[in-house]
């Protein structure tokens, strides 16, 4: 009788570690007129389905805006975060339209 117990234990444990997989995202810090800090154009490579989520780190105003499989456009912000999920495969271009085209970055989607 004491198997049950144990495997309902094992099952809710296996279930709790395999619920952070389906949840990934990856954070790309914007600052005062850069997404990612780094010499030439900032590359992302993430999984398709992974939550790409913007964070503001610096005080002056910027938006994110890509072209590519899909296309997308925050509001223009100083604080907080923006956030997009890819469900399209390919290579998305990143500006900010305020300060274009110094602020670009790249995003991969396989």
């Amino acid at each position: 009788m004491r198997k049950v117990p144990i495997l309902i234990t094992a099952v809710t444990a296996a279930a709790m570690l395999a619920v952070p997989a389906f949840a990934a995202t990856s954070s790309v810090k914007v600052g005062d007129n850069y997404f990612i800090k780094s010499s030439g154009t900032p590359k992302l490579t993430v999984k398709k389905g992974t939550t790409v989520k913007w964070r503001w780190a610096g005080s002056a105003p910027h938006n994110v805006t890509a072209s590519g499989p899909a296309k997308f456009h925050s509001k223009t912000q100083t604080s907080g975060s923006y956030s997009f999920k890819p469900t399209k495969v390919g290579s998305y271009k990143i500006i900010c339209t305020i300060h274009q085209p110094e602020m670009k970055m790249t995003l991969v989607v396989k």
